[in-house]
């Protein structure tokens, strides 16, 4: 599967609420998830844990870029990623912990995020389908980015776990 992504800092939580019902996007739920990540040679692998909801390993492969990119990622059920990589021995590098509004808006994910440790940040997410090609999947994501664009803060190039590992690495060592 493929999606087009973008991610930035949010300024402000409450005007993005308000921006998303201005826009007629429907709250679709939140979630407090906790993503476990894995190195792979090959590729970014995350556990993805929520309360009420079945675990999903993702497996997937995307650019470090602060404009829309492409995500190449296959979702798998516990046994699946079991058998694909034998999950007893993957050894996880780090976890980050997310409370996630999830709205939609005709074929796009908005994703408003309270990252633990990080922050808050919006995501646009449009996946990729033969009713919805790539370039209608840009399209979407650049208007939705001129809509928020007075709530959002710098675009962000890397995931949640490339700026985990950042924090971590800035914190100073306790004696």
């Amino acid at each position: 599967m493929q999606n087009i992504e973008f991610k930035a800092e949010l300024r402000q939580l409450e005007a993005a609420r308000s921006q998303c019902r201005l826009i007629g996007a429907q709250r679709m739920g939140e979630l407090r998830q906790t993503d476990t990540y894995y190195r792979l040679p090959d590729g970014r692998l995350k556990k993805r844990e929520a309360p009420g909801e079945p675990v999903e390993w993702i497996f997937y492969h995307r650019p470090d870029r602060i404009t829309p990119r492409m995500s190449n990622y296959t979702i798998l059920n516990d046994d699946q990623a079991r058998k694909r990589w034998g999950t007893k021995n993957l050894t996880p590098w780090l976890k980050v912990i997310k409370t996630r509004e999830l709205w939609m808006i005709d074929q796009v994910r908005i994703h408003i995020d309270q990252v633990d440790e990080l922050g808050a940040f919006i995501e646009f997410e449009a996946i990729v389908s033969r009713r919805f090609d790539v370039k209608m999947a840009h399209d979407a994501i650049g208007l939705l980015r001129e809509k928020f664009r007075p709530v959002m803060g710098e675009p962000i190039a890397v995931g949640y776990s490339d700026l985990m590992e950042q924090q971590l690495a800035d914190k100073p060592v306790q004696s």
